[in-house]
């Protein structure tokens, strides 16, 4: 997913900011490449032409969406790339997602008898790293944050499914970019200077 405006971080279109010179979209892409996932669509709206041309230029394809907002833009893509089988929805904007991890959340998701899995971190990562989350759920007793990456299965995914909780404390899930703090953060993750 990678249509959205990106005015809090006010740089622009956020998957176009770069960290040690490389896009924010390209640490995903690169992590997706080097994952089990088969193939890569990259969700656009009229708000990112230099990102839909980044795309085209990496040979991804490229699904155009109404700009409407993260849920009817997510249906809208995965019912334009005509997926029906399970699908993986991820945030261009994670520039600390490795394939590892990915392929840690595909395997929990084969696991699950849910036809879907939403990712989260606990609020206790995000206050420790500094962080004050957009979004906040208490699950079962735990306060967890949205980490924006969700499995789903595409032949159904105009319908509510009913998701596996995969709750994982892991840095790279917690530091989505935002705003330009987040983004300071991910330099310091990335040069190893965050304990």
């Amino acid at each position: 997913m990678a249509g959205g405006r990106g005015s809090r971080l006010n740089r622009g279109e956020k998957p176009m900011v770069t960290i040690f010179g490389r896009r924010l979209i390209e640490y995903v892409a690169l992590a997706l490449e080097d994952s089990s996932v088969e193939k890569i669509y990259v969700a656009t709206t009229e708000n990112v032409p230099l990102t839909r041309a980044w795309a085209r230029d990496w040979s991804l394809s490229v699904v155009d969406t109404p700009g409407m907002g993260f849920v009817p833009d997510m249906i809208s893509a995965v019912n334009e790339a005509m997926v029906t089988d399970p699908i993986m929805v991820i945030m261009a904007d994670l520039p600390l997602i490795t394939s590892e991890l990915i392929d840690t959340i595909i395997e929990v998701y084969e696991e699950r008898p849910e036809p879907a899995l939403s990712t989260h971190t606990p609020l206790d990562l995000h206050r420790r790293l500094g962080r004050r989350p957009d979004s906040l759920f208490n699950y079962r007793g735990q306060l967890i944050v949205p980490s924006g990456i969700n499995v789903l299965d595409g032949g159904e995914i105009e319908r509510e499914q009913e998701d596996y909780h995969l709750i994982m404390e892991r840095i790279e899930l917690a530091v989505n970019v935002n705003v330009a703090e987040d983004l300071r953060l991910c330099e310091r993750i990335l040069q190893g200077d965050f304990i």
